[in-house]
Formats: C-alpha cells, sequence, structure tokens
C-alpha cells in the first residue's frame, strides 16, 4: 500500500509538472511560428511587427441584401481591415498581440456567436519604421465565412519580411455578421479593389494616416481564400463566365450587378488594375459551378500561385482548382497541392476554444485538417508565399524555391529539411503569351 500512495504521489508530480511544461510551450509558441521541421523561407523576417485596426466605409454600393424587383438600393458599405506593417520595437517590449474572433455556423438563425482569444507577435499601435522606405502592399481576402484574423501566421510573417499586409473583414461574410451568399458573390472583387484604392489615398504624403509615405501601392500582392480567391480571380483579370450571371440572377430576382464582373463587359475588361502583380489562391471557389469558361480564365495574365488539397470537397480538385489552374493558359503560374487534405489550407490552426466538447464538429474543421497538421500547412504556406512574393514583388532571387521536381518524394526540395519534403506535389506552367 505504501509503495502505491508513492506511486500516487510521483503520478501527481509528474502530471503538475507535465502540465505546467505543456502551458510553458503553448506561451512560447504561438501561431505562426516555425516548427523544427519548417522549411527555411518560413522563419520570420528581420523586422518588427506592428498592428492597427481602419475602419473604412465603401460609399453609395448596391445593397444586395435588401433587393426588391431585382433592383438593389445603394448604401454606404462598411469594411473593418487589420493592417501589419514593419515596425520599430524597442527591446523592453515584447511583441504579442491577442486578437479576438468568435465562433459561428455559415449565417443560420440561432448559430452561436462565442468570442475565443489567440495570441501573435505584433505588437499594437508600434512605431512606424519608416526610414526604410516605403514597402510593398499585400491585401489578404478571408473565405465564406471567416474574419481579418483567419490567417494571421502568414500577416505577421509577411509584414516581419517587409511588406505592408492588409487583411479584410468581409461585410455580410464573417463569423459575426455572415448573410444571405448572393452578397459575397457582387462584393468580393469589390471590396478587394476598394481596399487598394484606399491604401492608395491612405499612404499619400499629405495624409494624416499612419500608412501616409509606408505603402508601395504600385507593387501590390493579393492573397486570396475560398471565396476570396473567387473574387480574387475575379480582380486579377478572370471575368466572370455568362453561365454565373444565370445562376446568380436567379437568386436575387433578376438583378444585374454580376453582369458588370463577367468578359462580356467592357468597362471590367479597362478595369483589371495593373497596380496587383502578384496573385496566391487558395482553394478558390467556383470553377465547379461554372463561374468561369475558358475566356474568363484566360484573362487572368499576372503570375499566380494556386494552393489546393487533393481532396477539396468544397471547390472541388480536378474540376475545381486543378481546373482553374490549367486554365489560365496566360498567367505564369503554379500549383501547389497538400495530397489528401481538403479545403483548409490556409487558416490558422485550432485553439484550445475551437476544441471544446459540446461544439459542432464544424467549428473545429474550420480551423483544421483531417490529415495534415495545420502548423505544418501554415509553415509551408509562409515559405512558398515569402518566395513568390518577393519575386514578383521585391525582385528577390527566390527562384530556386519554386523550380522544383514535381513530386515532392522525388528527392528533397530546396529549403526543406531532410526527409520532410513529402505529401506534396508541385506544378509550374509558362505563361502561353
Amino acid at each position: 500500500m505504501e509503495h502505491n500512495g508513492i506511486g500516487k504521489k510521483t503520478a501527481l508530480v509528474l502530471l503538475l509538472y507535465f502540465s505546467a511544461y505543456m502551458l510553458q510551450a503553448q506561451d512560447d509558441f504561438l501561431i505562426g511560428d516555425a516548427l523544427p521541421d519548417a522549411p527555411e523561407l518560413a522563419e520570420r523576417g528581420s523586422y518588427g511587427v506592428g498592428v492597427q485596426t481602419l475602419e473604412l466605409i465603401h460609399k453609395e454600393q448596391k445593397d444586395i441584401l435588401n433587393i426588391v424587383d431585382g433592383k438593389a438600393p445603394t448604401y454606404d458599405r462598411p469594411l473593418t481591415v487589420e493592417v501589419w506593417y514593419p515596425a520599430s520595437v524597442s527591446e523592453n517590449l515584447q511583441e504579442i498581440e491577442e486578437y479576438t474572433q468568435v465562433l459561428g455556423r455559415n449565417g443560420t438563425e440561432g448559430r452561436p456567436v462565442i468570442p475565443f482569444r489567440f495570441r501573435g507577435r505584433a505588437l499594437r499601435d508600434a512605431q512606424i519604421l519608416k526610414e526604410k522606405g516605403k514597402f510593398p502592399l499585400i491585401i489578404l481576402s478571408h473565405g465564406y465565412v471567416g474574419s481579418r484574423f483567419l490567417f494571421t501566421y502568414l500577416a505577421e510573417n509577411l509584414a516581419s519580411k517587409g511588406y505592408v499586409v492588409v487583411s479584410i473583414d468581409h461585410t455580410d461574410s464573417t463569423y459575426k455578421d455572415a448573410a444571405n451568399f448572393t452578397s459575397t458573390l457582387v462584393n468580393r472583387s469589390l471590396d478587394q479593389l476598394f481596399v487598394l484604392n484606399e491604401l492608395d489615398r491612405l499612404s499619400q504624403p499629405h495624409s494624416n494616416s499612419f500608412l501616409s509615405n509606408l505603402v508601395d501601392v504600385s507593387n501590390t500582392g493579393l492573397i486570396g481564400y475560398s471565396m476570396g480567391g473567387y473574387g480574387g480571380l475575379n480582380t486579377c483579370g478572370a471575368g466572370y463566365s455568362p453561365e454565373a450571371v444565370p445562376f446568380y440572377k436567379s437568386m436575387t430576382g433578376g438583378n444585374t450587378a454580376l453582369d458588370e464582373r463577367t468578359m462580356s463587359s467592357d468597362a471590367y475588361k479597362m478595369g483589371i488594375d495593373p497596380r496587383i502583380k502578384a496573385f496566391v489562391a487558395m482553394a478558390p471557389w467556383g470553377m465547379a459551378n461554372g463561374v468561369w469558361n475558358a475566356e474568363g480564365l484566360a484573362g487572368l495574365k499576372i503570375p499566380t500561385f494556386f494552393i489546393a488539397g487533393s481532396e477539396d470537397d468544397i471547390s472541388g480538385y480536378e474540376d475545381g482548382i486543378k481546373a482553374i489552374y490549367e486554365g489560365t493558359i496566360n498567367s505564369d503560374r503554379y500549383l501547389l497541392t497538400y495530397i489528401n487534405a481538403r479545403h483548409n489550407v490556409a487558416p490558422n490552426p485550432p485553439t484550445v476554444d475551437t476544441m471544446k466538447k459540446g461544439l459542432d464538429i464544424d467549428e473545429y474543421l474550420r480551423y483544421a485538417d483531417s490529415v495534415w497538421d495545420m502548423r505544418r500547412i501554415n509553415n509551408i504556406n509562409q515559405h512558398f508565399v515569402t518566395a513568390f512574393m518577393g519575386i514578383h514583388l521585391k525582385r528577390e532571387d527566390y527562384s530556386e524555391y519554386l523550380n522544383l521536381k514535381p513530386d515532392a518524394t522525388t528527392g528533397n526540395w530546396k529549403g526543406f529539411k531532410p526527409r520532410t519534403s513529402i505529401g506534396m506535389e508541385l506544378l509550374h506552367e509558362k505563361a502561353a503569351n
């Protein structure tokens, strides 16, 4: 009995020690940090990272949620964005920011809106680093539903490498305010372009914004996930197909707002923004639903890096993301595929709050994949996005990190530690024109 008693005490001490160790490990390892097996370019850059929130208003937009007899009234559309930027952070300050998101389920009635918190490596309102000149701009656009904090791992990482990163809360499409899908269909591309224009305005020398003289908007990259990828393709030149319009009109009583973003619209084709130099499309939605045809896909002409899971059950793979990759013939493009992953190739990993018992499994699966460790996916995304954006927005020579054998298992990919380049495929096609 005495031996058993000692055993229980020892077990309790070990349990307490292990619990303290795990809490310390969680405290030391934050979302976005590089795991021991992270590829080379996932490592954080040399700049400190600041973060601020902006409230923007896109005036006189069509109110898609209040269409009457096929006609939409106008309203002033609010957009909240988060901005990460290179900052000057003194050694006595800790770069720790606590972000707040909410759990929620696709706008269904009675969905939970439960706040949860997680931490990243940025300093709220940190001093702007302006002595280095202007930095390229990268815009992040989440899916339906999502939030501007869906991929802080990527935003903070890119800001530490000398980019101003702006992530959009797309109104009617976040965990807090998810509404009818029709608003997302029309507004996603429009939101992206508006934010680009606002950053241009706020970066002007005589603006009163902290962004004044900080951003080189003529050198912009766009990163879109799911519906953010759907909108991003349209923003970057892939006009919607004639088949997409009846699909939208059937849901809105004949509203014509989507007509203005099709390849048949001269105004659309004339409005392709030359300031956007590179595009990363993470699991873009729409191809399997007839959103694009060959003509529309051929309109994408800027360099594009696609990221997909081979078992994507939301956007589709062979008839979805890979079909987009194959059809965008006028883009110098890549397709990174996580073998056996589903749709979640972009978000932050699950936090403790998303793992609580009693929550719908969907709350967990917004941040998790059933095969891949999301922290691993995050690190690999950081690596390849760093290389791709570095080439096209900073003229850095990262080509050796992209010129790889397609099958990761055929040899160690450049920048990957021994025995870690596995489970992936990277395809590349040069632009036809």
